[in-house]
């Protein structure tokens, strides 16, 4: 599986907008949850790459989906 690039956080929350996810609350990072999952998205630019990775492994997509959704 490729990795994923470094990802503006923007664009991340955005994605996982559309795949469900919504803020719960934002400081230092961005907190989102779909009702079962939650995420926290650091307020990097760019996110890391294996960072990005995990946050969508732990959101149930695979790379690609996520992809997708950019």
């Amino acid at each position: 599986m490729p990795r994923l690039p470094g990802i503006n956080h923007l664009s991340a929350v955005r994605a996982l907008e559309k795949a469900g996810f919504w803020i719960l609350r934002q400081g230092k990072h961005i907190v989102m949850t779909n009702g079962s999952r939650i995420l926290t998205i650091p307020r990097h630019n760019p996110i890391n790459a294996i960072t990005m990775g995990n946050i969508v492994r732990d959101a149930g997509l695979t790379n690609d989906e996520f992809r997708n959704l950019l």
